[in-house]
């Protein structure tokens, strides 16, 4: 079962936005901070590496070209420099890390997803996953992921798991996650979500909803939870709104999310992170064991005869070449073009 204790680490800092080399070193310092101060797990946000594209829901498609080719250039490979770096980082600290970062489709010159992995203590990618549905005008800029990121990872620290933001509102995501004796789960999500602009009443709380979903999560699977929403800056802020007041209002007014802890009754635990810097909570594996006595899902507090649920964790290919690889994720397995 590996160590039934430890120390987390929730990254609440903003990336370098578009600057997934500054960002991914970054990061580094961050993983570096962490481990200095005992955490064994250190988590970052989702789409850490570059940023995340709140111009999206800014502007509308016909207005938003130059953002997303902007976008695109810094989008980084699964297998590029700079997520070496940070498995590198992982590596030489002798912790664990997960961080989100826009994928490149080695497939297609302009194909995005929305990703995130979970890298082991010496380096090892164990789980890469890429979000299974864009959320609203996410849509614009993401293609839709697969199954083979539903997977919980064995770990000397736990059973670890993790949902990418809208995921976490999805029961049989979370569900196949629990099945597979989940004992932390990892929610990334963003900075800011507008929703509305700054006159209407009711804009998306990102507090409140991601707390909701997390604990609501945790409670059901007696896990752990790490929340990591990261920071949108300055610079952020100037990149998205260049000159136009109007979009800049609607940054201005749209609320910003936490990062922070819960444990396996829902129930918050450990720093709370609105500013900027590093969250820290120690977790009791042992604390999942009592709660399972009053409501297992995953065993005796559940009717399988009536309840049936299949998850497909093939990864999604354009084509497949008979004479060609077997894997497909890197931009090293695409075909090549004839002369």
């Amino acid at each position: 079962m590996g160590n039934m204790n430890f120390k987390a680490a929730a990254a609440h800092v903003a990336p370098v936005y578009l600057d997934p080399v500054a960002s991914a070193e970054k990061a580094c310092s961050v993983i570096a901070e962490a481990a200095r101060n005992g955490a064994s797990l250190v988590v970052f946000s989702e789409s850490f590496l570059p940023g995340f594209p709140v111009w999206a829901a800014l502007y509308s498609p016909i207005q938003s070209h130059e953002h997303f080719k902007r976008f695109l250039n810094a989008s980084v490979y699964v297998d590029g420099p700079e997520i070496e770096r940070v498995r590198k980082a992982a590596s030489d600290n002798g912790v664990f890390v997960s961080v989100g970062f826009s994928e490149r489709n080695p497939a297609s010159v302009a194909g995005l997803w929305n990703s995130n992995v979970l890298i082991s203590d010496t380096g090892e990618i164990l789980i890469h996953h890429r979000k299974l549905v864009a959320t609203f005008f996410e849509k614009l800029v993401w293609d839709p992921g697969d199954g083979a990121g539903l997977v919980v990872a064995n770990t000397r620290i736990g059973r670890i798991g993790g949902l990418i933001c809208g995921e976490n509102t999805n029961p049989l995501a979370r569900y196949s996650l629990m099945t597979q004796a989940e004992q932390v789960h990892i929610s990334s999500y963003p900075p800011i979500w507008p929703t509305r602009v700054p006159t209407e009443s009711d804009n998306y709380d990102n507090r409140a909803a991601n707390r909701i979903r997390a604990s609501a999560h945790c409670f059901e699977a007696k896990c752990f939870g790490i929340v990591v929403a990261g920071r949108f800056d300055e610079s952020a802020r100037r990149s998205i709104a260049l000159d136009d007041p109007k979009i800049a209002a609607i940054i201005d007014a749209s609320p910003r999310a936490s990062s922070f802890f819960l444990g396996p009754t829902g129930t918050q635990i450990g720093d709370e992170m609105i500013d900027e810097g590093v969250g820290y909570a120690h977790i009791d594996l042992d604390e999942c064991v009592e709660p399972k006595r009053f409501h297992d899902v995953v065993a005796g507090y559940n009717r399988f005869d009536i309840f049936d649920v299949t998850v497909n964790r093939t990864r999604r290919k354009p084509i497949r070449f008979q004479e060609g690889r077997e894997e497909y994720g890197t931009r090293f397995d695409a075909p090549a073009l004839e002369e």
